[in-house]
């Protein structure tokens, strides 16, 4: 099972402020210290293997005899074969740093910061995905991002990769919460139309929005009519 370890990244300071609401024309400088703080905190760490669809049910499919149910993931995935699930953490010092830190915006924004790190080491995934195998287009889904794919679907993902914590040091706790927390995991497909989680979500305020909710096509997909 491929581990990425040398993954590096360089914080986004504009994703960042973006991700904070904050207006260029403020002094970003504390924003700034902080995302220099935070840089060499990360430890970024990948875990995904290549798996095959072994067959597709009315609500689901099944990936090396484990069961994946989901309305939304059968219907994405129903002209893939191949599948690639996933788990990625940027390690434990970021957390730690939270855990020392009392000024609660500061805590607030090396939080986001480290948000920002793990989308910039998942969307790096997705590049070596794509790279590695001549995968045009992908789209990703992750056990509890929707009430569809609850997130106990982190068992049998988590069974899928083996032994998860040996391999990239993040473990699945009986709550079904990773540590460390800044981690997350799910399932990267080829896809030939554009696909976010987030579009089949009428959450309004979520600062992790990606793309619109969409009542069509949430009724497309069977779980709004």
């Amino acid at each position: 099972m491929p581990i990425l370890e040398n993954i590096q990244i360089k914080l986004d300071f504009e994703a960042v402020r973006r991700r904070l609401h904050l207006k260029r024309d403020r002094d970003l400088n504390s924003v700034q210290d902080l995302v220099d703080t935070a840089q060499p905190l990360v430890e970024a760490r990948v875990l995904y293997k290549v798996s095959y669809i072994e067959e597709k049910l009315d609500d689901g499919v099944v990936v090396e005899g484990l069961q994946f149910i989901s309305n939304v993931l059968r219907k994405n995935l129903e002209h893939a074969e191949r599948v690639f699930p996933f788990v990625i953490t940027i390690g434990k010092k970021i957390g730690e740093k939270l855990d020392t830190c009392n000024d609660l915006l500061e805590k607030f924004y090396l939080d986001t910061i480290g948000n920002v790190a793990l989308n910039q080491v998942r969307l790096a995934l997705k590049g070596h995905l794509k790279q590695q195998y001549a995968i045009e287009k992908t789209a990703f889904m992750a056990p509890g991002s929707l009430p569809n794919w609850p997130i106990e679907q982190q068992k049998p993902l988590f069974r899928l990769l083996g032994d998860v914590q040996a391999s990239i040091g993040v473990e699945l706790t009986d709550s079904l919460l990773m540590l460390p927390a800044k981690s997350v995991s799910g399932i990267y497909f080829p896809t030939e139309t554009s696909f976010f989680s987030c579009q089949l979500c009428p959450r309004e305020r979520c600062d992790s929005r990606k793309a619109k909710y969409s009542l069509k096509l949430a009724e497309a997909y069977g779980i709004k009519k």
